[in-house]
């Protein structure tokens, strides 16, 4: 059996220099890590027996919360097998907690540093916090269907991503090209979204990948394996083969790769939130 670097996902604070990691690996287990930005710092969060559906997620400005959607498939459970939650960074234990009960809609969008837009609606509550509230006058940019684009286009645009273009390659293939300008260097970070039924080995039915264009010099870097990226600062994160990397962006090339972090070697271990 072949198998398949972690994959990683990354929620970057636009407040605060954090950042939590998703990482997925196997498949049925998933873990959240704390990166602190100005110490390239990482710290492990807690382990979760199941799916985040990291494209559903994401965290509060100013760092301090969590919004996910997971799956355990634990039907008769409370949460009935699926659930949102919002938590304190980079924990994954909920203060508030909605029972789904399937894998339509579900996580959200903070839109403040203690306010949330709750995707789909009404869940059936569990428990609530007066840490946040839900905001219920919030409405996304656009209806991107019901499942991960629903969170995750919106929070691309809301984050400084122009939507360019959507590509369909049949029914149920299709890639949403999205495109981030580095503010002095000229360079375009592009993002290719695809959705796709029957995904290459090792991907989801939502996976991206990305290029680096630098129209003035005609210059174009092809770059399939990156699953995610973000220009911060004068450089460029990306995550690749279960690991996180960093590069200067200068004005007319991209600088020498940085491994900040390795996520491969990481296993299951019971980890209990300090709340």
């Amino acid at each position: 059996m072949s198998s398949f670097p972690a994959r990683l996902h990354v929620l970057l604070a636009s407040q605060a220099p954090v950042g939590v990691i998703l990482r997925r690996g196997p498949s049925k287990s998933v873990c959240s890590i704390l990166w602190n930005l100005k110490t390239d710092k990482f710290e492990l969060g807690q382990w979760l027996r199941g799916r985040i559906y990291e494209r559903r997620a994401d965290i509060s400005p100013d760092g301090r919360y969590l919004i996910y959607f997971a799956m355990n498939g634990k039907w008769a459970s409370e949460t009935k097998g699926s659930w949102t939650a919002i938590s304190r960074a980079p924990w994954l234990k909920a203060i508030v907690l909605a029972a789904k009960g399937d894998c339509w809609l579900g996580g959200g969008l903070f839109t403040s540093n203690s306010s949330y837009w709750l995707n789909g609606g009404c869940s059936e509550l569990i428990h609530d916090s007066m840490e946040v509230r839900r905001d219920l006058s919030f409405k996304p940019v656009a209806y991107y269907g019901g499942e991960c684009p629903s969170v995750y286009y919106p929070r691309l645009q809301r984050d400084g991503w122009i939507l360019r273009t959507k590509i369909e390659n049949g029914k149920f293939n299709s890639c949403t090209v999205f495109e981030k300008v580095h503010p002095k260097k000229s360079w375009i970070l592009r993002k290719f979204a695809h959705e796709e039924v029957g995904s290459p080995p090792g991907k989801g039915c939502y996976w991206d990948e990305h290029e680096l264009e630098h129209p003035k010099l005609e210059r174009r870097l092809s770059l399939p394996k990156w699953e995610w990226a973000e220009f911060r600062g004068d450089t460029v994160l990306w995550a690749e083969g279960g690991c996180i990397h960093r590069a200067r962006v200068h004005a007319k090339e991209i600088g020498k790769t940085e491994t900040l972090f390795d996520a491969n070697a990481m296993k299951f271990e019971a980890r209990a939130a300090p709340y």
